[in-house]
């Protein structure tokens, strides 16, 4: 275990001598949070966001470089301490600032971002101040988490290399800190038959919607018989070209969810995709699916760090509840299956969850700054805990492989 036990005491402690810095940049934070809810940007063109963190994090005198992994708006910054070695702490922080569609930042990435930022200019700070702890640290600007599994290019790049963990934040209407998330696959599908006048020569149609609603009652019936955990939701994308017409050609996007990203990818998707291969087999259609996103893989909180980032809840005056899943998916699941990661969910209003207009206005509304901060104080405590004891990192290395 730890040479000294990161106690709720010391993480109270640790996150008071850092509420100086956190009033120095609060103002800053806040700002960056308000520009980038008034500039909302979907998936891979975050342009105007990656430009204002990047920037911020230049001044701060982290080494920037743009574009990691062959997307244009993912960025990595990395700074070390003076007494830094090859054998001292690498850390990270993630930064997610895309949108969504019509609603913009109503999953609060603006605040994501601004409580990365925050966690690294509080933690550097410190580590300056100190001069003594030898430290790496890395702040990583994933875009495309909102449907496009941005992280998964970045690690296939390698920007968790030599990481020893890593840690986000993420606004919610809850306070929690442990627990997992939904792995996810995305498919979309499409049908082929053959187009024919529905009135007068019917026969000679092969009808590409009866595909569809045949696959989708086929899923409807499987759902008897895979565990209760697994959510498959759909929608017609397309469902024929006029009413008079055999449809020729229609398409499906379908969404497959569960807790076990194993039994997910290696038996419940291989018969999702039996369900619409039924289908066109028994239209005399014929089918294609594909899946244009990498899949999602389920959150695993890192025990150690789950602790840490519990006192550090408490030390700012957040009461969480227990850690249970969480119904959605995020790719910092496929970040947690390579090194040890948490991703708590802090609240910024519980009028509203996230994904809703409600949400979206609460982003830059009357709690967004206090959320800010507190997200920033709560992870600059979890990095410096790991940079001030090495054991912490051996500790949610341990756990990780356990």
């Amino acid at each position: 275990m730890f040479e000294q036990e990161p106690s709720s005491t010391n993480i109270k402690d640790l996150v008071d001598s850092l509420q100086s810095y956190a009033n120095q940049f609060a103002d800053n934070l806040a700002d960056v949070a308000k520009d980038l809810w008034d500039h909302p940007e979907i998936r891979f063109t975050e342009y105007h966001a990656a430009k204002r963190l990047t920037a911020e994090l230049e001044d701060a005198g982290f080494e920037v470089t743009r574009g990691f992994g062959g997307l244009e708006t993912a960025f990595v910054g990395k700074w070390s301490s003076a007494s830094a070695t090859a054998d001292s702490p690498t850390l990270a922080v993630f930064c997610e600032y895309d949108a969504l569609e019509e609603v913009g930042h109503a999953c609060g990435h603006n605040i994501i971002a601004a409580s990365g930022l925050g966690a690294a200019k509080i933690a550097k700070a410190d580590l300056e101040a100190d001069g003594k702890t030898g430290a790496h640290l890395v702040v990583i600007g994933s875009p495309g988490e909102e449907g496009g599994a941005g992280k998964v290019p970045l690690i296939e790049n390698g920007v968790l290399e030599g990481v020893d963990y890593a840690v986000m934040i993420h606004p919610s209407n809850e306070e929690k800190v442990g627990g997992g998330s939904l792995a996810r696959v995305a498919l979309d599908v499409e049908f082929k038959g053959k187009a024919s006048h529905a009135a007068a020569a019917p026969e000679d149609g092969r009808n590409a919607l009866d595909a569809a609603t045949l696959s989708l009652n086929a899923i409807g019936l499987l759902r008897q018989q895979i565990k209760d955990d697994i959510r498959i939701h759909s929608i017609i994308t397309n469902g024929g070209q006029a009413p008079n017409v055999i449809p020729e050609l229609t398409g499906i996007r379908t969404f497959v969810r569960g807790s076990d990203s194993d039994y997910l990818l290696e038996s419940v998707v291989p018969r999702v995709k039996n369900c619409f291969e039924a289908g066109a087999l028994a239209t005399d259609c014929t089918v294609s699916i594909t899946s244009t996103t990498p899949p999602y893989l389920s959150l695993k909180s890192n025990p150690t760090l789950v602790t840490i980032a519990e006192a550090a809840f408490s030390a700012v005056g957040r009461q969480t509840t227990p850690n249970e899943l969480f119904s959605g998916s995020t790719d910092m699941g496929n970040v947690s299956q390579v090194v040890p990661a948490i991703h708590p969910m802090i609240r910024l209003t519980q009028d509203a969850p996230p994904h809703t207009r409600e949400f979206a206005a609460a982003a830059d509304g009357p709690d967004a700054k206090k959320t800010i901060i507190d997200g920033a104080l709560i992870l600059a405590a979890t990095l410096l805990a790991g940079f001030r004891d090495p054991e912490v990192v051996e500790e949610a290395k341990r756990t990780f492989n356990e």
